[in-house]
């Protein structure tokens, strides 16, 4: 069975996690999804739980309450004439890395160096920059939006608020291909810590925002996402794998 809720209390991502944890942790909830924008609360349900349980849950993170809505509006998602994992809702993000590629291609035609490296250097080093730019447009609600989910980030609004920095950094080290043992060990430390946060998120069916392009883009949190972190954690070990041979 599954029950709908208006949320009172939300600000933010951080709350939308905070809510979702609490309501997951109860026993007989099978799933739970919650959005920021309209403020809403689905929960699948084994068996029946009352409504003063999960705002018992819930008011123990925070001054939050869950109002029990009719079952048959719609989704958000369906609103809009689509669903989180749809293409259309990622295509900003496919666009974005076919023109990192693209650009990756011309550079190698350009220079006439097809080798791996120097195309894998150059690809991670476009993908840094132009992924810190997004988040650096708007970097409190980036912040909110990946306390939302990163392990790390939940923990420390410090590493959170330093983490486009982070990336930033890395694509000017990439670029100017400087200390490649040390910026490869931290990127994929970083993308495999990333993928860990994402992998709880999707495995607790969360319905929350990706924070991968700030808040520029409104992008679902999806498989895309886990993808797109091992992909560049596998770019970086091997990396390290050809430098050390």
């Amino acid at each position: 069975m599954k029950h709908v809720y208006r949320v009172e209390g939300m600000h933010c991502e951080s709350c939308v996690a905070k809510i979702a944890d609490a309501i997951d942790q109860i026993e007989d909830v099978s799933s739970v999804s919650i959005t920021l924008d309209p403020p809403r609360a689905d929960v699948a349900m084994k068996q029946h739980v009352p409504l003063e349980r999960l705002n018992e849950a819930v008011g123990k993170h925070g001054n939050y309450k869950l109002i029990e809505q009719p079952q048959e509006q719609p989704h958000p998602m369906q609103e809009a004439g689509g669903s989180q994992s749809t293409p259309e809702s990622l295509f900003p993000l496919f666009l974005i890395v076919g023109y990192i590629l693209g650009g990756v291609i011309l550079i190698a035609f350009a220079t006439g160096q097809w080798e791996v490296r120097p195309m894998m250097r150059h690809f991670m080093a476009a993908f840094f920059l132009v992924f810190s730019f997004f988040k650096l447009l708007d970097l409190p609600g980036f912040v909110s939006a990946y306390r939302g989910y990163d392990l790390l980030g939940k923990r420390s609004a410090a590493y959170a608020y330093s983490y486009p920095f982070i990336e930033l950094g890395l694509g000017v080290a990439y670029l100017l291909n400087v200390y490649p043992v040390v910026v490869n060990t931290v990127t994929l430390a970083l993308m495999l810590l990333g993928a860990a946060g994402v992998l709880r998120a999707l495995l607790r069916k969360q319905t929350i925002r990706c924070a991968c392009l700030g808040t520029a883009l409104n992008l679902p949190m999806t498989k895309v996402t886990l993808v797109e972190d091992l992909t560049m954690a596998a770019m970086a070990a091997l990396m390290l794998i050809m430098y050390a041979a």
